[in-house]
Order: C-alpha cells, then structure tokens, then sequence
C-alpha cells in the first residue's frame, strides 16, 4: 500500500515531508513575524532626514545623473513621429469653460432654460390647453362623457316616470279597496 492511498481529504499529513492540503490553506498557524529594534530605529531615522531635508536628496540624485539642461529640452520639443504627430486626441464630450469678461456679460438676457425644464413648462401648458377645451366639451372624451350623462339622466327620468305611475296605480286600488 502506497503512502498517497492514506491520504486523507480533511487532515494534514504530518508522517509525509511535504504538507498535502487539497482544500485552501488556513492563515492562522503561521509564524509571527517581529520587526527587529535596530530595523526599525534605522527607518525612523531615514524617514526624519526626508522629511527634515524636505525630499532634497531625490533632487540631487537626479541633478547628478543629467549634466545637460538643454538634452531635457531636447526631449520636451522632439517631434512626435509617425501618426502621432498627425492625429491630435481630444475628448469631444470635454466641455472647456471659457472665462467671460464682465463687460461681455448679459444681465436682461433671458436665461435659457434647460432640456427638462423646458419640457415640463411645454407638460404643464398642455394639460391646460386640454382641460379648458374638456370642458368646453370640444374633446373626444368630454362628447363621450356627455353621451354617457345624457343616458344615464334619461333612464332616471324613465325609471322615476315608472314608480310614479305604479305609485298612483296603487293609490287608486287603495282608494277603490276603502271604499
């Protein structure tokens, strides 16, 4: 029997040299790690020099390593080459805010009103446009409606004309049957 047929799925295998976790591994037995004293007395003291030097060593590092001024100009003002040089990208939804002079400025001209503004003044006329012709009765629905009133008055009238009639009806008998 093979040493990698008792491989169990859940528990380590401590008897092997090799550690077989099939699933992840935990992150809570692992050793501690302890910063040396003297490790961190040297970054302190590293950090306090840069900030008392106000991060002048980094300049003179690279005032050291270039000697020419003019070979940085050269770079700044090389030519791009190829299609760069040809294609200018600019971002055509950047709206760039142009400064205006107050003298430019044109304080009684009506200010233009946005998009969703404009469209719920243009909502709000309509509806008035349609319920002043609505009851006017000008509208398809208000002639619909007035039908419908025109109907249901009628059949009142026709059903109160019947209970009239069926209420004299039966007076007479009354009167008959008194008598």
């Amino acid at each position: 029997m093979s040493d990698s047929s008792l491989i169990s799925y859940n528990m380590p295998c401590s008897h092997l040299s090799f550690v077989c976790f099939l699933g992840k591994k935990g992150h809570k037995g692992r050793g501690k790690q302890f910063s040396n004293p003297e490790e961190i007395d040297r970054q302190m003291k590293a950090q306090r020099e840069l900030e008392a030097n106000g991060g002048v060593e980094k300049e003179e590092e690279k005032s050291s390593g270039s000697d020419d001024s003019s070979s940085e100009e050269e770079d700044v003002n090389k030519k791009k080459s190829g299609v760069e040089g040809l294609i200018e990208i600019e971002n055509p939804n950047r709206i760039s805010q142009k400064s205006k002079k107050v003298t430019e400025l044109d304080v009684n001209a009506p200010k233009e009103l946005s998009r969703r503004e404009r469209e719920e003044i243009e909502k709000q006329k309509a509806k008035e446009r349609y319920m002043k012709l609505h009851l006017e009765g000008k509208t398809d629905q208000a002639r619909a409606d007035l039908a419908r009133l025109a109907i249901i008055k009628k059949q009142r009238e026709d059903a109160q004309k019947k209970r009239d009639g069926l209420k004299k009806e039966k007076e007479a008998e009354d009167s008959k049957s008194k008598r």
